[in-house]
């Protein structure tokens, strides 16, 4: 595994899809609401899925996701433009998601696969197979963990982007990492029935 995810677009596309979302942050902050829907459009749909990987209850992705453009809408003429305005969206999302899960005392942590499919996971059985393997095998690491490997792999984020999201140091995120590999080798033989056939 590489610390990028493989459908991240290259980094001049990057540069200009944050340019072009400032611009529209810029409007939002002063009022715009045409701006503040169109941004909406952009992220509910990204939001929707990652935020599915930290709870399995619509519910709860709905407040999360509700509870994140709220904010974004307060506190648009805040951002300064110290990170990518993705970045600084999925950290806010990453927080109201917690404080939602918190609040729901508990709540089960395991993927919403139905109404935030993402579109580009359809594809031939032994693929899906091979989603459905690493999607039990991230269910079983602590939150943090799973999290941190979700914004790299699925999310494309760099090591910088996921500290700044899950408000850590850049060491606390490659910690994680590592032990999340760890955890994932010993774990997926067993979660594939491998024992079972010996080891095949």
């Amino acid at each position: 595994m590489q610390a990028q995810a493989m459908t991240s677009p290259p980094p001049a596309a990057r540069a200009a899809d944050n340019e072009r979302e400032l611009a529209l942050l810029r409007l939002v902050a002063q009022g715009d609401r045409q701006a503040f829907a169109r941004l909406h459009a952009d992220y509910f749909p990204r939001l929707g899925r990652f935020l599915a990987r930290l709870s399995q209850r619509q519910e709860l992705v709905e407040e999360a996701i509700n509870d994140t453009f709220w904010v974004v809408w307060q506190k648009a003429g805040d951002f300064r433009g110290a990170s990518l305005v993705s970045t600084w969206i999925m950290g806010i999302a990453y927080r109201c998601a917690l404080k939602a899960l918190r609040r729901s005392e508990g709540a089960a942590t395991e993927p919403l696969s139905e109404d935030y499919e993402d579109p580009g996971a359809a594809g031939l059985q032994a693929d899906q197979e091979l989603r459905d393997w690493l999607g039990k095998g991230l269910r079983h690491l602590p939150l943090e963990q799973r999290t941190t490997l979700e914004l790299a792999y699925y999310m494309g984020h760099s090591c910088d982007e996921i500290a700044e999201i899950m408000d850590c140091a850049v060491g606390t995120v490659k910690a994680r990492m590592f032990h999340a590999r760890v955890k994932l080798r010993n774990l997926l033989p067993a979660l594939g029935g491998m024992s079972e056939r010996g080891g095949r």
